[in-house]
């Protein structure tokens, strides 16, 4: 299958086509039955015999060229509407009859907010000229009406509220909010494109003439912002923010995580450090618990307490080690021999105190340890008793 896309360079355009190679290149599934030999990219700088050379080859076109921040109202006609009657007309021309796929939008609508807006209108007339190619030729049409779109490789000031807000609160940049009750319809771009990818399949959902594109999301202006500035605080207080898969706050984190600058991918931590070796927070997962790296000096005990209802897990990740347990008023201990060489997880259980040894005399041993709680020094729930 030869796939064309116009607007190729843009967000969505961008996001689709890498997604296509990659199919195409074997790296990710694609629908059953569609095999992908060749992506044709079509952007503004495009020469015209390129152009008539791809609508004469292609079986499945992608028309998601667009205009959204023109300098003048003419720009949107040009841009949406006047593009798509020239690929429809170099389409028919050649005599091809593939599928074609227009992204409108939803103020296409005739009704409610948008109503006369000269981008809607714009869109509308994009929309007409597809409906009616479908007639002439018999060419399947598939118009999706997008609302508010988001994700990686948007443009801030152009594509997207969130593509700025998320622009700007990783560069501490100031936002304007004029209502933080505004409520928005969104679609997260990953979404988006694994509703276009079916659509080469064959498997569309349609409601009336329009193809529908989802899962969307509903969500406040104010909404959107607490949770970036959540993002934003993580790396100051180690606290992750809830992402539950599929979730609009899942989406919206890894978006913001695409908008930081490449230099704040790193951020530092605080080990608590002495003779024995170090102990640091890596992250504080709420209802989850906490994550630590422990870092043990040759010949280092570390532990010698219990719990009342804490429990950990740890992993040793480098080195050589002994985890001793031992019921609290018992005197029966159980060990655990744990290297690096064999990923081993031991849990420590409630009511057991517990140590760990750095067996090695020459070099440090390096644990994972995770605790369901984080430390709470109001209430620690730890006791010191060696075991």
């Amino acid at each position: 299958m030869k796939i064309l896309v116009t607007g190729a360079a843009g967000f969505v355009g961008r996001n689709l086509c890498c997604r296509l190679e990659n199919i195409r290149d074997g790296k990710q599934k694609a629908p059953a039955g569609v095999i992908i030999e060749e992506v044709m990219k079509v952007d503004i700088d495009t020469p015209p015999e390129e152009l008539a050379d791809y609508c004469r080859r292609a079986d499945f076109v992608f028309n998601l060229a667009g205009v959204n921040r023109p300098r003048n109202p003419e720009e949107f006609r040009l841009g949406n509407a006047g593009f798509a009657g020239l690929l429809l007309e170099e389409l028919r021309r050649s005599g091809n009859n593939a599928p074609v796929m227009l992204s409108s939008s939803i103020q296409a609508s005739l009704e409610g907010r948008y109503a006369g807006s000269p981008y809607g209108e714009s869109k509308l007339e994009g929309e007409e000229l597809f409906f009616e190619h479908g007639r002439l030729t018999g060419a399947p049409v598939l118009v999706y009406r997008f609302p508010n779109l988001f994700g990686k490789w948007g443009r801030p000031n152009y594509n997207s509220v969130i593509a700025t807000f998320c622009h700007n609160i990783g560069r501490g940049l100031p936002l304007r909010v004029d209502n933080p009750e505004t409520e928005l319809e969104f679609l997260y771009i990953d979404d988006l494109v694994d509703v276009m990818v079916d659509a080469l399949g064959g498997n569309v959902r349609r409601e009336g003439k329009y193809c529908v594109a989802g899962p969307t999301h509903r969500v406040t202006l104010g909404e959107i912002v607490a949770l970036l500035e959540s993002f934003d605080a993580q790396a100051r207080t180690l606290e992750m923010p809830p992402a539950e898969p599929g979730s609009f706050a899942s989406k919206l984190h890894s978006t913001y995580l695409s908008y930081l600058p490449a230099d704040k991918a790193i951020f530092d931590l605080k080990p608590h450090s002495d003779h024995r070796g170090s102990f640091t927070e890596f992250m504080r997962l709420g209802a989850s618990g906490q994550m630590s790296v422990n870092v043990s000096e040759p010949g280092i005990t570390k532990g010698d307490h219990w719990h009342d209802s804490k429990w950990e897990q740890f992993l040793v990740v480098s080195g050589h080690g002994l985890i001793r347990l031992r019921p609290v008023g018992d005197e029966k201990v159980t060990e655990f021999e744990v290297s690096g060489d064999r990923p081993q997880v031991v849990r420590m259980l409630p009511g057991y105190t517990h140590s760990i040894v750095n067996l090695s005399d020459s070099e440090r041993m390096v644990t994972l340890m995770w605790a369901n709680e984080a430390f709470d020094p109001e209430r620690p729930d730890t006791f010191r008793d060696p075991v």
